[in-house]
C-alpha cells in the first residue's frame, strides 16, 4: 500500500507522549523498584543524573565500608537498600540499572531486596558486619546522594571493590569521594595493625591480607651482644619519636635496617621485640613469593605510616627473577620500591639475611637503601649461659652447671639452648623427677653426641669448620611468621 496508513502518525504522537509520562511521571509512594525508589529519593528521575564511580582494592574494603557508614550517618534519614534481579546484578554498572522502564537492563528489571552483608576481619580476632552490595541514600552538602558499594568479585569479572555515587551535581559527588578517602584512611583497620599477604587464589590479586597478632617480647628475652638491640633500637624506635624535629631541620625519615648472621642467631627475635615496643607502627610481614608485593606493602606503609615494613630472608631472592619485570632479580624490585618513597616518609624497611654476601651486589648497586647494617652473631660464652637461665625453670639447675654447659655448647643457636632445657625437662618428668643438674648434664652428653648429629645441624650447630672461622652453620630459620 502507498503512503502512510490513516491516523498512524497521529497513534504514533500518542504512544511517545504516554511514554513520556510514564518514563518521567511523579511517581508514587505505592510504586516499586530500584528507578522508583530512587526517584524518590531523588524527587527526579535518576537516569538523568551522572553516576561517579571509583575503584579500590578490596583489602581496603572494610576502611570503604566504615568512611561510608560515617558519612551517611550525619544524615538522620539515612537508610540502606539491596537490589534484587538475581545473578544479573552483579554484572551491571548502577548507571545501566538506573535507565528507565524497558530501556536496555533498566528500573523495571531491579527490584528492591535485602541488603547483602559479609563479615570481614578487622584484626586478628574481630571482624565487621559489612555492606557488601547495597546502596546507602543520605543527603551530603544539602544534596541528596545514592552510593552503590560493592566487593570486588574476581569469578564474576570484578577485581575492584567500587564505590558508585549518583548525584544531581556532579561537584558535590567529587567532594564526597574526596571526603570518604580522607575517612577511609583515617579510620582504616589496618592501621596499627601487623598484616602479611596472603594468597587469594587468583595470581597477582592485592586482595588477601591477614592479620596477624602483635608478638609481646619484652627486651629481657632478646639475648645479644652488648649494643646490638639498641643501635637498632635507636635508628627504628628514635627516628620515630623524634620524626618531627627531624623533618623540620630538613632530615630524612625513610630508613633501611638490615640485620645479618646465621640462622638462630637472634634476628627473629630481634624482630619481634621492635614489634612489641612499636604499638603504633603499621606493619607489613613479608616473606617467600609474598615478597612480591612490596610495591603494594611500600604505598601501604606511606598511606598508615608510622610503619614498618619486614622483608625476611632476602638472600633467598637475590639471584630469583620476577617475570613481570624482564630478568631483573626480585631483590632489586625490593631495593627499587624502598627508593620509591619519599624522603619524609616515616617508614622503616627492615630486612634480614642469612647469607649477605649473595645480597652484596644488589646492595652496592643500590646504593642509600640501607643505611644500617646490624650483624647478629652467634651468642658468645654470656649469651649462651643468659640463654640457658632464660629457657631453665627457676632455680631448677646451678649456677656451676649451667656454666659448664654453656661452655660445652659453643658454636650453638638460642634454639638449641631451648631445645637442650626442654629435653633436660623431658628427662626428668620421664623418671618421675623434679629436674636437677643431673638431667643437664645427661641431655648434654646425648645431644652433643655423634649420632644426634643431624639434630644438631637442625637446631643451628656450627661446624667444625665454621667455628674456626667464626661463622655460623647455615640450617634452617624457623622464620618471623612461624614465631609470631
Amino acid at each position: 500500500m502507498d503512503g502512510p496508513v490513516p491516523g498512524r502518525t497521529e497513534v504514533l504522537d500518542q504512544l511517545k507522549k504516554l511514554w513520556n509520562v510514564v518514563s518521567e511521571h511523579e511517581i508514587g509512594p505505592g510504586d516499586g523498584g530500584l528507578v522508583a525508589e530512587l526517584a524518590r529519593h531523588f524527587g527526579s528521575p535518576p537516569h538523568q543524573m551522572a553516576v561517579l564511580t571509583e575503584d579500590f582494592a578490596n583489602h581496603r574494603y572494610v576502611d570503604g565500608d566504615i568512611a561510608l557508614a560515617e558519612l551517611a550517618a550525619r544524615d538522620p534519614e539515612h537508610r540502606a537498600i539491596g537490589v534484587g534481579g538475581g545473578e544479573a546484578r552483579y554484572h551491571h554498572n548502577l548507571s545501566d540499572m538506573i535507565q528507565p522502564l524497558g530501556v536496555g537492563f533498566g528500573g523495571g528489571r531491579w527490584p528492591l531486596a535485602q541488603v547483602d552483608y559479609a563479615n570481614i576481619a578487622t584484626g586478628p580476632d574481630s571482624e565487621r558486619a559489612c555492606l557488601a552490595y547495597g546502596i546507602r541514600l543520605f543527603e551530603y552538602a544539602g544534596t541528596p546522594v545514592a552510593v552503590l558499594l560493592r566487593k570486588a568479585n574476581p569469578s564474576r569479572g570484578r577485581s575492584s571493590a567500587t564505590m558508585e555515587v549518583l548525584c544531581p551535581e556532579q561537584s558535590v559527588a567529587a567532594r564526597l569521594l574526596d571526603e570518604l578517602r580522607e575517612l577511609s584512611l583515617q579510620r582504616s583497620v589496618l592501621r596499627g595493625q601487623v598484616i602479611s599477604f596472603a594468597g587469594s587464589g587468583y595470581e597477582q590479586s592485592e586482595e588477601g591480607v591477614t592479620f596477624v597478632p602483635r608478638p609481646t617480647l619484652p627486651a629481657d628475652q632478646v639475648i645479644l651482644p652488648d649494643g646490638v638491640l639498641s643501635r637498632v633500637l635507636d635508628h627504628v624506635v628514635g627516628i620515630a619519636d623524634h620524626a618531627e624535629v627531624l623533618a623540620r631541620h630538613g632530615q630524612h625519615l625513610k630508613r633501611g635496617v638490615l640485620l645479618y648472621g646465621p640462622p638462630g642467631s637472634g634476628k627473629t627475635h630481634t624482630v619481634r621485640h621492635l614489634l612489641s615496643v612499636t604499638q603504633r607502627h603499621t606493619v607489613v610481614l613479608l616473606a617467600g613469593e609474598t615478597l612480591r608485593f612490596v610495591g603494594l606493602a611500600a604505598k601501604l606503609a606511606r598511606a598508615m605510616q608510622p610503619a614498618i615494613v619486614v622483608l625476611e630472608d632476602c638472600d633467598l631472592i637475590a639471584e630469583d627473577r620476577d617475570m613481570s619485570y624482564g630478568a631483573k632479580p626480585l631483590l632489586f624490585e625490593v631495593l627499587d620500591a624502598m627508593d620509591g618513597l619519599d624522603a619524609d616518609a616515616d617508614v622503616t624497611f627492615l630486612l634480614t639475611t642469612n647469607r649477605v654476601e649473595a645480597m652484596e651486589r644488589a646492595l652496592s648497586q643500590r646504593p642509600g637503601r640501607v643505611d644500617l647494617a646490624v650483624e647478629v652473631p652467634l651468642p658468645d660464652d654470656g649469651g649462651r649461659l643468659a640463654l640457658l637461665r632464660l629457657y631453665a625453670p627457676p632455680g631448677a639447675f646451678s649456677d656451676e652447671v649451667l656454666a659448664q654447659t654453656a661452655a660445652r655448647i659453643q658454636g650453638t643457636t638460642a634454639s638449641f639452648s631451648k631445645e637442650l632445657i626442654r629435653r633436660s625437662v623431658l628427662a626428668a618428668a620421664t623418671a618421675g623427677q623434679e629436674p636437677g643438674d643431673g638431667h643437664l648434664r645427661t641431655a648434654t652428653e646425648v645431644i652433643l653426641a655423634d649420632g644426634d648429629r643431624l639434630s644438631r645441624a637442625l637446631l643451628g650447630v656450627a661446624s667444625p669448620e665454621a667455628e674456626s672461622d667464626g661463622a655460623g652453620h647455615q640450617g634452617p630459620d624457623p622464620g618471623i611468621f612461624q614465631l609470631l
